[in-house]
């Protein structure tokens, strides 16, 4: 846990700056400041911050006074976001969340989304650097939002979310959330471009660099971090602190313990000579100390972990003066919102009370008025409501009989139907019995006569059964179209069945009718089953009866 928090410490000092610093000399600096306006006055500051942190934070709180006086309060807010990243160097991050709480403030008070989304970036390193996960993902998230809507009206581009993408990775980071970090990173070098204020790529290289490291993937990491070693010798120095202790743990990861030895040694040299990420020293020294436990130095091992100790007790113990007032973070920004909200629910409150005390004498006048219309209204609306149930009553009723005669009516037809299609049957096996005779004669068979006789009675027993389906139809025209519209597959033979099935006639009865044996019956029922695609469990003439 020690461990983690000293590295989120030194990421948070690096990450609040990316501009370069040169090594310019800190009086010439300091008196350049005093003209400089905008900008200018922040790219020098930025300058000076590095040689002479103390003269650089008295300057720039001196702006931010003057440009609160001249109502500037867009630059007074950015004057005091270049302070914390000094008084992180002198792990002083109690004066960093008062700072940016206040910055806070301010930016809310001129409603500048742009500035509250690098004041909440601020807030979200701070809050992380007390293992205050959500908190601090909370703040981070609300700044990537911020800048999100920033880019849907047109004041962003997509490239500026980097910034943002890279504060996430990192912090997640440290939070040994490697995936997520992995995930934002990627994010980082989606929407990358090459715009003013864009932060350097070395940084995200250097991110990728841990992630091939995590991958076990050693020699494309040294590879990488050699580029990123190049690109801060010239640009900032102070950041090889990281650089080097990187290379320190994949030479580790690599079991070259000399070369491991070497670049954590550089990056204590780099520390003491920018008097830079001096907590952040403390892990080196215990990576250097368990570097020479492995190696049976154990004497060396000691030394360092006793260097390691006497620094996080001056840094990380929460007994010291440094950390003490850090054990509960202040919230001046929320607890000033919270009074102006509760003020402007007072006046709402005291506006609310005058306007009652106005309208109670029109509510008084109006109370008669309304109670004489309510029963009027009342009355009416009761004589209307009885006449309208009336009304709808005698509709129900109608329509009931209608359904009731309609379907007396549909259900004599189909007698009639059924008492048809018997006497048809009779007929058409009388004329059978008939056409049966005359081929059984003898001698007259052959006869023209006899022969039209038998074609006209076959040709009568079809016209027969053409006259009882146009009757069915017309009959029960719902259920012929419902079954030709679902399945349109069915033949007439299938179509008849279905008629037959529908008046309600027995297998024995369709045998009969058809001229076919009650086992054909049953056979060209269960095809029919097949061709409607019915369960085992449905009742063929429940479902054709439904329909």
């Amino acid at each position: 846990m020690v461990l983690q928090v000293k590295h989120l410490v030194s990421f948070i000092m690096v990450i609040l700056c990316w501009v370069p610093l040169s090594r310019l000399d800190a009086q010439q600096l300091s008196d350049t400041l005093e003209g400089l306006q905008g900008e200018a006055f922040f790219e020098e500051a930025r300058k000076l911050r590095r040689d002479n942190p103390e003269e650089a934070l008295v300057l720039l709180q001196e702006k931010h006074e003057e440009l609160l006086k001249k109502g500037d309060t867009v630059n007074a807010v950015k004057a005091l976001l270049e302070m914390p990243y000094i008084n992180g160097q002198h792990v002083d991050y109690t004066k960093s969340y008062d700072t940016l709480w206040y910055a806070l403030f301010l930016a809310d008070s001129v409603d500048d989304d742009a500035l509250k989304a690098s004041v909440y970036n601020g807030l979200g390193r701070l809050y992380s650097f007390f293992k205050r996960k959500d908190e601090a993902l909370e703040y981070l998230q609300t700044s990537l939002e911020i800048n999100r809507k920033l880019i849907d009206r047109g004041k962003l581009q997509k490239a500026d979310l980097v910034e943002n993408y890279y504060l996430i990775s990192a912090t997640h980071r440290i939070l040994n959330q490697h995936h997520l970090a992995r995930v934002y990173l990627d994010s980082c070098f989606v929407n990358y471009a090459p715009i003013d204020g864009q932060l350097p790529m070395a940084y995200l290289h250097f991110e990728q660099a841990f992630q091939l490291y995590l991958d076990n993937k050693n020699e494309e990491a040294l590879l990488l971090l050699g580029e990123v070693e190049s690109w801060f010798l010239k640009n900032g120095p102070s950041f090889l602190v990281l650089v080097y202790s990187d290379m320190g743990d994949v030479y580790a990861n690599m079991s070259n313990y000399k070369q491991s030895e070497v670049y954590y040694k550089k990056a204590l040299a780099i520390s003491e000579e920018y008097n830079s990420h001096v907590d952040f020293s403390s892990l080196v020294y215990e990576k250097l100390a368990d570097l020479y436990e492995s190696l049976g130095a154990y004497e060396n091992a000691y030394k360092n972990q006793k260097k390691a100790k006497a620094i996080d007790a001056q840094f990380f113990d929460s007994r010291t003066a440094i950390n003490q007032s850090l054990l509960e973070i202040k919230d001046e920004f929320r607890v000033e919102k919270e009074k102006q909200e509760r003020l402007v629910r007072k006046q709402r409150l005291e506006k609310l009370e005058q306007a009652d005390k106005i309208s109670m004498l029109q509510r008084i006048i109006l109370l008669g008025s309304l109670v004489f219309m309510a029963i009027l209204g009342l009355i009416y609306f009761r004589s209307i409501r009885t006449r309208h149930l009336t009304e709808k009553q005698m509709l129900r009723r109608n329509k009931q009989l209608e359904i009731k005669k309609g379907k007396e009516l549909l259900d004599l037809k189909n007698k009639e139907l059924a008492v048809s299609a018997l006497q048809m049957v009779e007929k058409d096996e009388f004329l059978k019995e008939i056409a049966e005779r005359l081929k059984e004669a003898e001698g007259i068979s052959d006869k023209p006569e006899v022969k039209q006789v038998l074609k006209s009675i076959s040709h009568n027993r079809s016209d027969n059964w053409e006259e009882f389906r146009l009757r069915f139809t017309a009959v029960n025209e719902d259920f012929y179209n419902k079954i030709t519209t679902m399945y349109p597959k069915l033949s007439q033979a299938d179509q008849k069945l279905c008629a037959l099935i529908k008046l309600n006639f027995s297998s024995k009865e369709i045998a009969r009718l058809l001229g076919i044996s009650v086992e054909s019956v049953h056979t060209t029922r269960y095809r029919l089953r097949k061709k409607m695609k019915l369960e085992r469990s449905v009742n063929l003439e429940e479902y054709i009866s439904s329909l």
